[in-house]
C-alpha cells in the first residue's frame, strides 16, 4: 500500500462530495454562502472524514453510507476553525496560507458562516436519517447522530476551558481534559461512526475507540509542537501564537522534547491497538504515523 496515494484518493473523494453541498445560487445571502464555501473548501487534511471511511473499511468495503457523515464532520470542523480564528478567541489572521474568514469577509459574516456550517452538518445527517427511516440502518445512524451531538458539545467545552486557562498554571489532568475534549472528542467520534455504521462487534468497537483516543491526543500534541517550531510557510499560519496567548500546551507543560517523547509513546500505543485487525488496518496505522510526523 502506498499511503500517500491512498490519502490523496480519500481527500479527492471527500472534496468532490463536499463540493456538491456548496450553495452557488443567486440569493440575498449569497455572500454568506461564499463565506461558508471559502472555509469549507479551503483545503486541509480531511482527516476526520477520512477516519470515518477508513474505519468503516476495516469491516466492510462499500463506504457509500459513510458520505453524509463525512460531509457533516467536515462542516462541523470548518465551523470550529472559523470561530477559533476570531479575535475573541485565537485572533488568527491566516489559515492554510489564506486570510482567515473574518479577515476575508468581516467578523459578523464569519460568525454567521460558522453558525450556518454547524447547522448544515445536522441538516445533512437529518436528511440521511429520513431516507433511512424504513431500513435496518436507522438504529445505528440514530446512535451516531447522538454521539456527534455529544462530541460537538465536548469540543466546545474544551475550547472554552482552553481559553479560560490562558496564562494560568494547570495540572496534567486539566491539560489532558482540555485536549481530550477540544480535539480528541471529534476524532473519537469519527472512528466510532465508521465502526458503528459497519455493524462491528463490541470488542472491535472498543479497540478502535482506544486507537482514536490516542491519535486524538497525538494530534493535539503535534499541533502544540508545530506551534513552537513549525515552518510558517508550510503551516500557512504564524508560529508562536500559543506562547503569545499563554495557552496551556504539552510544550508549556513538559517542554519541547518532553512533548515529543509523549507523542512518540502514544503513537506507538495507538498502532498497537490495531494489531488484531492485521493488514486491513495498515492504512490506519500509517495514518497514526502521519499525524506524528506531519509538518502542518
Amino acid at each position: 500500500m502506498n499511503f500517500k496515494e491512498e490519502l490523496k484518493k480519500y481527500q479527492e473523494q471527500i472534496n468532490k462530495e463536499l463540493n456538491t453541498y456548496v450553495r452557488k445560487h443567486k440569493c440575498e445571502e449569497e455572500i454568506l454562502n461564499s463565506a461558508m464555501e471559502y472555509s469549507l473548501m479551503a483545503g486541509g487534511k480531511r482527516l476526520r472524514a477520512i477516519l470515518i471511511i477508513a474505519t468503516y473499511k476495516l469491516f466492510k468495503e462499500d463506504a457509500k453510507k459513510c458520505m453524509p457523515y463525512s460531509v457533516a464532520i467536515e462542516m462541523l470542523h470548518s465551523f470550529s476553525l472559523i470561530h477559533d480564528d476570531l479575535p475573541a478567541i485565537d485572533n488568527d489572521d491566516f489559515r492554510h496560507g489564506k486570510p482567515t474568514n473574518h479577515k476575508q469577509f468581516n467578523e459578523a459574516t464569519a460568525i454567521l458562516a460558522g453558525d450556518a456550517l454547524f447547522n448544515n452538518a445536522y441538516l445533512v445527517i437529518s436528511q440521511d436519517l429520513l431516507k433511512s427511516e424504513k431500513t435496518e440502518d436507522l438504529p445505528a445512524k440514530l446512535k451516531i447522530f447522538n454521539e456527534l451531538a455529544q462530541a460537538t458539545d465536548r469540543m466546545i467545552a474544551g475550547e472554552y476551558v482552553d481559553t479560560e486557562f490562558e496564562g494560568l498554571s494547570i495540572t496534567e489532568e486539566q491539560l489532558q481534559y482540555i485536549h481530550d475534549n477540544k480535539t480528541a472528542a471529534l476524532l473519537r467520534f469519527c472512528v466510532r461512526a465508521g465502526a458503528i455504521l459497519a455493524d462491528c462487534e463490541p470488542q472491535e468497537l472498543e479497540k478502535v475507540t482506544q486507537y482514536a483516543n490516542k491519535i486524538g491526543l497525538a494530534f493535539q500534541i503535534k499541533d502544540d509542537i508545530l506551534s513552537e517550531e513549525g515552518n510558517e510557510e508550510i503551516l500557512g499560519k504564524p508560529v508562536g501564537n500559543d506562547k503569545e496567548l499563554e495557552k496551556c500546551t504539552y510544550v508549556s507543560q513538559y517542554g519541547l522534547q518532553g512533548a515529543k517523547n509523549i507523542l512518540d509513546k502514544i503513537t506507538k500505543e495507538a498502532i498497537k491497538e490495531l494489531e488484531d485487525f492485521g493488514e486491513k488496518a495498515e492504512f490506519l496505522k500509517q495514518l497514526a504515523l502521519y499525524i506524528q510526523n506531519r509538518d502542518k
